[in-house]
């Protein structure tokens, strides 16, 4: 942080600079992580946390809430605190900074929307890798991945050097369509993080409903990821107005088969200085589609890129998904020899319609929405060759809203279809963060009856899944679908398993 002091920092977060003006270095870090010279990102900070930095030998604390004697004791210790009003201003700051001083040179892609962020970030990742990029992603195999509301991606991109050995070279970084803290929207984080990245490639794979209570509307989740588009579109225009511009123009890839990213595309493709993309199962008309998924295969314009039987998984998001990830590759010049490699051995994510196990077909999904549960019930259902069994995790201390249109989404799914229902509130996995309150339990279990569905409801996942392997037949399918309450069925379906005898 050559030449940064701490009244720059604090013009940059908006920010309020209690204590003198100083240079800082280091990185951006957790405090728990901190070493001399480094900036502390906090939500929050008090006087305990103040000393603790003070003894690290840290340059400054960016926070937005400074509790109890936290202002007195940094004035004693004179140690720099700046007050920003949004704690995102920093974590952005820090992002920007991070990108710049540690991989201002790298390809960059931001992968943004409802649904399918994880697995298209995690798959044009791999396809980065084997091309030979030292390539770093935000995206693991957790179901929740590393945020952008703390300084997590800044940290690890200002690590990746030491760890791997080489400088970041690409890097693909999965961007929440819609942030809170403290049940309170951040507003405007995707645009505010996408501009801190300035991606080569914005990805946006849907809009839906999902953060229930940060907003609360459709239209509220397309603004919130609009804003990611207006943010490359606004860097577009700046780039055009450089002389000797020897920038690449920036592409946006949108699924075409949603109409709200139609919208957005219109909306968008009016300011044309950007290259707009899109693909889908059918052309749509207004956008520029070159990825179009036919009968047969994938198809580049008119060319055939893959063949149906050259990919490795066939459901209908998975295939959308693949189209992004195939769309953001080739706008970055990748081999298409490389791409197909890439996507042909594609492994997935944990918990993205994994396969775990045979007579029954048990499939384990990361569902947690409604768009992301109707579609996963589609697809389970056309490998279901009996009956489909559903197993279903209420969402925990997220409100009545978004469990409502859950389970409202679980009926529709499961219109026509020969099935079983199995709802648990997986009381004995969850820590509290994430425990079902009885309202919640009641929302789900009243739309249940008043659809007039039969279902079964068991408090603990272990008895849930104990309950499905035993009522399921061989030529049955068992899916798990929810967010956190069924993040641990896997582990437990091992131990079921062998003390069951059920291969």
């Amino acid at each position: 942080m050559n030449k940064i002091t701490t009244s720059y920092l604090a013009k940059e977060v908006k920010g309020n600079l209690i204590g003198d003006i100083k240079p800082v270095k280091g990185v951006f870090t957790f405090l728990n992580r901190s070493k001399p010279g480094d900036v502390v990102i906090r939500h929050w900070i008090d006087e305990k946390g103040v000393r603790i930095a003070s003894e690290k030998g840290i340059s400054c604390i960016i926070t937005q809430n400074p509790t109890k004697n936290a202002i007195k004791i940094s004035k004693e210790i004179q140690l720099p605190l700046i007050i920003t009003p949004k704690i995102e201003f920093a974590n952005a700051f820090a992002l920007k900074w991070a990108v710049k001083t540690f991989a201002e040179d790298a390809l960059r892609v931001v992968v943004t929307g409802t649904n399918g962020k994880s697995t298209t970030a995690h798959m044009i990742y791999k396809i980065l890798s084997l091309a030979g990029y030292s390539t770093y992603t935000n995206t693991d195999a957790k179901s929740e991945f590393n945020t952008l509301i703390d300084p997590v991606v800044a940290v690890q991109i200002a690590e990746f050097e030491n760890i791997k050995d080489k400088p970041i070279q690409a890097m693909v970084i999965e961007v929440s369509e819609v942030q809170g803290w403290l049940d309170k929207l951040m507003k405007d984080h995707a645009c505010m993080m996408t501009s801190a990245i300035d991606p080569n490639v914005l990805v946006i794979t849907n809009v839906g409903l999902d953060h229930i209570g940060l907003v609360n509307s459709i239209d509220e989740t397309f603004t919130e990821i609009y804003g990611s588009l207006k943010a490359i579109s606004n860097r577009s225009k700046q780039d055009n107005k450089l002389e000797n511009n020897n920038i690449k123009k920036r592409y946006a890839i949108l699924n075409s088969d949603d109409p709200l990213l139609l919208k957005m595309g219109e909306l968008i493709q009016k300011q044309d200085n950007i290259n707009l993309l899109s693909h889908g199962t059918i052309d749509n008309g207004p956008l520029y589609q070159n990825i179009t998924l036919k009968p047969d295969g994938i198809y580049h314009y008119n060319e055939l890129f893959m063949k149906k039987e050259e990919l490795p998984f066939t459901s209908k998001h998975f295939l959308q998904n693949t189209m992004a990830a195939i769309d953001a590759c080739l706008a970055l010049n990748i081999d298409k020899k490389m791409i197909k490699h890439g996507i042909s051995s594609y492994k997935q994510l944990e918990r993205r319609f994994t396969i775990l196990g045979k007579d029954p077909l048990i499939i384990d999904d990361f569902a947690h929405n409604p768009d992301g549960i109707i579609a996963t019930i589609k697809s389970a259902a056309k490998m279901c060759q009996g009956t489909l069994h559903i197993v279903f995790s209420i969402r925990g201390s997220r409100g009545t809203a978004i469990n409502s249109l859950n389970t409202e989404a679980l009926v529709n799914g499961l219109e026509g279809l020969n099935h079983n229902i199995i709802v648990t509130s997986s009381i004995e996995v969850v820590d509290n963060a994430n425990t079902v309150k009885q309202d919640e339990m009641d929302i789900v279990l009243k739309i249940l009856k008043e659809n007039r569905l039969k279902y079964v409801y068991n408090e603990k996942l272990c008895t849930t899944l104990k309950y499905a392997l035993k009522t399921a037949k061989k030529a049955d399918t068992i899916l798990l679908i929810g967010a956190q309450g069924m993040d641990p069925a896997n582990k437990l379906l091992k131990k079921i398993n062998k003390n069951l005898d059920i291969k």
